[in-house]
């Protein structure tokens, strides 16, 4: 058998990162396999997804807008996907499509590598009611801490998260300017919002105006690399990170599922910092 195959499909996917993470591991572990890069505009989702079904390809990532529609063109979607609501990474199995989400656990493990102990004490707060915002919240409102608030522009979609991580830990929703005024409460904040990427560089999701020193502020955002939020985060002493880790993490975790071994993780973030950079490296 020839060369298997893996991929991520999206709409746009020019931008994607992982092609670049997923051959560093192939060549680090000397595995014959191709990860390619896929342009699936939607009228074409369904056929494309038919192709993922030959025993040559592994599996394949999913981004946007794809993450929803996938659902009913596989044939089974695991809790973890159910929950958030949107399917990350597909595995095929002799021709049978399993979806799952690694976007949560890759939050998860991105925390805890940065040093952050997710004990029952933590008060976090999410800025965003997105797909982002449902992965990361869901599995933090898992993990064991005291308390999950979610803030949004429109407070109606805040107040659905909220509902739901009330399942496994307390929870409310605030208007920003009510997340604003409590931040001293919070030892984790969390921009899930795409505010602080282009078009939109010098705007900020949420003001840290009452931020305590040393509360931990992690931006899903990784282009730029650090936003002004970020910026204003440190002029207060937090402790800060982007999303750079949580991209490599969900990519190791769907490695994971495709081979059954974790990656090695270490370098790979130095290695995605240098290409966004534009200092390609083979």
């Amino acid at each position: 058998m020839g060369q298997s195959r893996l991929g991520v499909i999206g709409y746009p996917i020019k931008h994607s990162l992982s092609p670049v993470m997923h051959t560093s591991w192939f060549n680090k572990y000397k595995l014959d396999n191709r990860y390619e890069m896929l342009e699936v505009p939607p009228d074409t989702l369904k056929a494309t997804v038919k192709k993922f079904r030959s025993p040559e390809w592994l599996g394949f990532n999913v981004t946007v807008p794809h993450k929803v529609a996938i659902f009913s063109l596989i044939d089974e979607v695991d809790e973890k996907a159910q929950l958030i609501g949107a399917v990350n990474t597909v595995i095929n199995h002799g021709g049978k499509l399993t979806g799952t989400n690694t976007d949560g656990e890759g939050f998860i493990q991105s925390l805890l590598h940065a040093g952050f102990s997710l004990t029952d004490k933590v008060q976090a707060l999410i800025i965003g009611a997105g797909g982002a915002a449902r992965a990361v919240g869901f599995a933090l409102a898992k993990s064991g801490i005291k308390r999950l608030d979610f803030t949004n522009r429109t407070q109606e979609k805040a107040e659905a998260l909220s509902e739901v991580a009330k399942e496994f830990t307390a929870s409310s929703a605030l208007s920003l300017s009510q997340a604003e005024e409590g931040l001293a409460d919070y030892q984790l904040v969390i921009n899930a919002t795409s505010v602080g990427m282009e078009p939109f560089p010098d705007h900020i999701p949420l003001s840290l105006r009452h931020v305590m020193p040393g509360t931990f502020c992690v931006d899903l955002i990784y282009k730029p690399l650090q936003t002004l939020w970020l910026k204003e985060a440190d002029s207060k002493r937090c402790q800060t990170l982007n999303g750079l880790p949580m991209l490599v993490y969900q990519g190791a975790l769907a490695f994971k599922h495709w081979f059954g071994n974790m990656p090695e993780v270490d370098g790979v973030e130095t290695l995605l910092v240098e290409y966004l950079n534009g200092n390609k490296q083979e």
